[in-house]
C-alpha cells in the first residue's frame, strides 16, 4: 500500500463529515456499552439480576448507526440487543440498569419489562414487546405519520436475521416500498436465530429481500463502523429526501449464547465460537485512532477508569434503588378509572 493511501485510509471519518471529537465519542460509547455487557453478564451468574442478553461485538455498528441518525427528529425503534444503539442516541448506564435491576426507576417500563425492552419517550425510543419483529410494522406507521405530516424524520428499526422470516418484516416491507416511506430496516444478522444457524434460515442474502419491495438493500461489515456509518448516512439522506426506504444488512455475529438461560454449545462448537474472536470491530477501531493520532494509551487508561467508575457507580444504585410498589405494579397493564390510577376489577 502507498504512503498517500494509507493517509487517506486513516482520514476517513474525516472524508465522512465525522469530527475527531465526534469520531473519539463513537469509540467511548462503544466501550461503555461493552463494559456494560460485561457487567450484566456477571451480576447474572452472581444471582444479582435474573436475566442478560449480551450484544457483544454488535457495539461498533449499533453505535455507527446512531451515531448517524438525527436524535431529534428522528425516531428509534431497537430490539433487545440493542444496548450500544439506545447509549448513542442519548441513554444512559444508570437507566440501563436500573432496567437489569427491574427497579421502579427503570424508564423502559418501571421494571416490568425483561431488559433490552426498550423506550423512552424523552429520546423518541419507541417501546417494544417480546414477540420479535413487530416493532417493524410500527416503524411503517411512524414512518407513515412522518410522511403525511411533513416532518424531516426518519424511523429506523433493528432486528436480528432470523425476524426476517417473520410475516411483519414482510408486511412492514410492502407497505413501506408501495408508500415510499422514510423508514430504514435494519437486519442485525449475527448468524443465530437463537439455535438456528443461517444456513438453515435462508439461501440468499437477506439485503437482496429489498429488490421484491422495490427499494435500496444492502450489506455491510459490521468490524467497519465507518462504512456502516456511511451506509446508514446516505439512507437517511435518501428517506429524508422523499426516496424511500432502504434494508441494511450488517453482519456480524454472536459470541454469547443467544441470552444467559442458552447453552450455545448444544448446537455449535467452541472452535467455532473462537475463531470468530478476533473478528472484533472494537480493538480494531481503537487501532484506527491510534493510527489517525487521535489515541494513545495514555488516553485508554483514562477512559477505561472513568467507564469503570460510570458502571460501578450505576450498578450500585440501580442494586440499592426501590421496587415497584405493589399498589403501582398493575399500572399501565389494565384499564383504570376515571384516570385516578385504581385498576378495573
Amino acid at each position: 500500500m502507498t504512503h498517500t493511501g494509507s493517509v487517506q485510509r486513516m482520514h476517513r471519518h474525516a472524508e465522512l463529515g465525522i469530527s475527531d471529537d465526534r469520531v473519539v465519542e463513537m469509540y467511548k460509547t462503544m466501550m461503555l456499552a461493552r463494559r456494560f455487557d460485561e457487567r450484566g453478564q456477571l451480576l447474572q451468574r452472581a444471582g444479582k439480576i435474573n436475566f442478560h442478553i449480551s450484544g457483544i461485538t454488535q457495539e461498533p455498528s449499533q453505535v455507527a448507526m446512531g451515531f448517524a441518525m438525527d436524535r431529534d427528529h428522528d425516531w428509534f425503534l431497537p430490539y433487545y440487543r440493542d444496548f450500544a444503539f439506545v447509549l448513542s442516541v442519548g441513554m444512559t448506564a444508570k437507566e440501563l440498569m436500573l432496567s437489569l435491576f427491574a427497579k421502579a426507576e427503570d424508564p423502559n417500563s418501571a421494571g416490568r419489562q425483561l431488559p433490552g425492552h426498550f423506550g423512552s419517550k424523552r429520546l423518541r425510543i419507541v417501546t417494544g414487546s417480546s414477540p420479535v419483529t413487530t416493532q417493524v410494522p410500527h416503524a411503517a406507521g411512524f414512518a407513515l405519520a412522518a410522511k403525511m405530516r411533513k416532518e424531516p424524520s426518519v424511523a429506523i428499526v433493528s432486528f436480528g436475521e432470523g425476524s426476517s422470516n417473520q410475516g411483519d418484516f414482510h408486511e412492514g416491507c410492502n407497505f413501506a416500498g408501495v408508500h415510499q416511506l422514510p423508514v430504514i430496516f435494519v437486519c442485525q444478522n449475527n448468524q443465530y436465530a437463537i439455535s438456528t444457524p443461517i444456513s438453515k434460515q435462508t439461501r440468499g442474502r437477506i439485503s437482496d429481500r429489498a429488490l421484491g419491495y422495490g427499494f435500496p438493500g444492502i450489506q455491510v461489515d459490521g468490524k467497519d463502523p465507518l462504512e456502516v456509518y456511511r451506509v446508514f448516512k446516505e439512507a437517511r439522506e435518501r428517506a429524508v429526501k422523499g426516496e424511500g426506504p432502504t434494508l441494511i444488512e450488517i453482519l456480524t455475529y454472536r459470541l454469547t449464547g443467544h441470552s444467559n438461560t442458552d447453552n450455545d454449545m448444544t448446537y455449535r462448537t467452541k472452535d467455532e465460537v473462537d475463531s470468530h474472536r478476533g473478528n472484533d470491530g472494537l480493538p480494531m477501531f481503537k487501532q484506527y485512532l491510534t493510527e489517525t493520532g487521535l489515541w494513545s494509551e495514555e488516553k485508554e487508561a483514562a477512559m477505561q477508569a472513568e467507564i469503570r467508575a460510570i458502571i460501578d457507580e450505576a450498578t450500585d444504585y440501580a442494586e440499592k434503588a426501590p421496587f415497584q410498589s405493589t399498589e403501582e405494579a398493575f399500572r399501565y397493564v389494565y384499564a383504570e378509572e376515571n384516570g385516578e390510577g385504581e385498576a378495573c376489577r
